[in-house]
């Protein structure tokens, strides 16, 4: 990650306020949003995707006082680790939502993994990703030049270890999906629609491939980014970051908007996959 002789600077242009404050908007709109469906729905499994949005939000608020001081640490410190972290927040609840609707439709057998490993192992590499990139982050706090290239190098690990999920969570959901909907062995007779608009449940399975496929798009371009280095063309061009990473992050959290998640589970699956016996739950 070699600078070609530049000195490292945390900006190579001035941040663009009418930019970051129309990101911040939108992100801060869309957390209200979900915000709302998730208390109508009861859908709390769904609250990491707010706090994702929040993040986004406030990192591009921080670009704004970037924007007066582009030295200044701080700012660029907030803007950088949390506009980074959001997506594995996201992530999370992409990931629960896959166990919660193999429940819903009775269709464990089609599973690649049991629903009671399902979540947690996606969870938990989805957990060793995003300390990863806190902790590349909270590395380049310190400021100093080799600090900054260390934690470059533990963010790329961080995005690696997201990419590798990602896929493989796509190939279980995908293989889910097709043998459902394929195969005789395989077929449920239960239809699963989300509660108010009745949209089916396999548009909310398109609805997760499209929100992984965003957020694999995002994750490379960051990868890229960092092993460019920081005298790189990405990190010399504000435009990228906003046409690959922010309009692609708030994209995601319209569609999981659109179709959203937590309308097309009920109780009943929670409750199954906590490990929480059902019985007791409907003797209340």
């Amino acid at each position: 990650m070699a600078d070609n002789g530049d000195v490292y600077k945390l900006y190579r242009y001035v941040p663009s306020i009418p930019a970051a404050a129309i990101m911040a908007a939108v992100f801060g709109l869309l957390a209200m949003g979900h915000l709302y469906r998730i208390v109508n729905h009861r859908a709390y499994f769904f609250v990491p995707f707010v706090i994702g949005l929040l993040f986004e939000a406030a990192g591009y608020i921080a670009r704004i006082f970037s924007h007066f001081d582009t030295n200044a640490l701080g700012p660029y410190i907030v803007q950088t680790m949390l506009i980074l972290v959001a997506p594995p927040l996201f992530a999370a609840s992409i990931y629960m939502t896959l166990g919660r609707v193999i429940l819903e439709l009775d269709a464990e057998p089609a599973s690649l993994i049991r629903v009671r490993w399902l979540t947690k192992i996606f969870v938990v590499g989805d957990v060793i990703s995003f300390l990863l990139q806190c902790g590349g982050g909270g590395y380049m706090a310190a400021g100093t030049l080799d600090a900054m290239k260390t934690g470059e190098h533990i963010v790329i690990a961080g995005l690696a270890i997201q990419l590798l999920w990602f896929g493989f969570f796509i190939v279980v959901a995908s293989l889910f999906h097709w043998r459902v909907v394929r195969h005789p062995k395989y077929t449920v007779s239960k239809d699963l629609k989300s509660q108010g608009s009745g949209i089916s449940w396999p548009t909310l399975m398109w609805a997760l491939y499209a929100a992984c496929v965003l957020i694999l798009v995002r994750s490379v371009f960051r990868v890229v980014e960092f092993v460019q280095g920081n005298a790189g063309f990405i990190m010399r061009h504000e435009y990228l970051l906003y046409v690959f990473d922010a309009v692609l992050m708030a994209l995601t959290g319209i569609v999981l908007g659109l179709v959203f998640p937590g309308s097309f589970v009920s109780r009943r699956s929670r409750w199954v996959e906590d490990g929480i016996p059902l019985g007791s739950q409907l003797s209340r």
